[in-house]
């Protein structure tokens, strides 16, 4: 193994603690909250890249810096869109945060009342839909004509009693 490929033990261990302490606020109900573990996350998901991308080397410029020495540009690239795509959701959240403050006074993501009745429902371990079959047995011919019958009824029939085109 390459010594200059390990990395330092501190930067893996700041590496699992801004992951963790991101995922724990992201699990809670407010969207501050919330809006702090997705930087966490960015920001560990960060230095994750520059960690797994090698040592630092030179600038990666052509005729400037020998091959040898040049740093991998492929991690800076991905480094970068991760900051991006950070900054993009940062605002996204701050701005539901901020809406949800200007209308119910507080930033707390309420239950939904579906989801609530779901739950009940799976809870008794009840069907969540209503079984609107009558019980009668009949071949799969019998209940195609009876779809049809039910499609085709009034002054937009065009058939005849044979079930011919006319």
């Amino acid at each position: 193994m390459n010594p200059e490929m390990v990395p330092s033990a501190v930067l893996v261990v700041a590496i699992g603690v801004l992951f963790t302490a991101g995922v724990y606020l992201l699990l809670e109900r407010s969207l501050t909250r919330v809006l702090l573990g997705f930087v966490l996350i960015g920001n560990g998901a960060n230095l994750l890249m520059l960690v797994a991308g090698g040592r630092a080397g030179g600038a990666p410029i052509a005729g400037i810096t020998p091959e040898a020495e040049m740093s991998d540009p492929l991690v800076q690239v991905m480094v970068l869109t991760s900051i991006v795509i950070t900054l993009a959701l940062t605002a996204f959240v701050l701005a539901m945060a901020y809406r949800s403050w200007q209308l119910n006074g507080h930033d707390e993501v309420a239950d939904d009342v579906e989801d609530r009745r779901i739950a009940r429902l799976a809870a008794r371990n009840a069907p969540s839909y209503l079984d609107r079959d009558d019980g009668e047995p009949g071949t799969l011919d019998e209940d195609a004509a009876a779809a049809r019958d039910d499609m085709v009824r009034g002054d937009t029939d065009r058939t005849d009693e044979t079930g011919e085109a006319r």
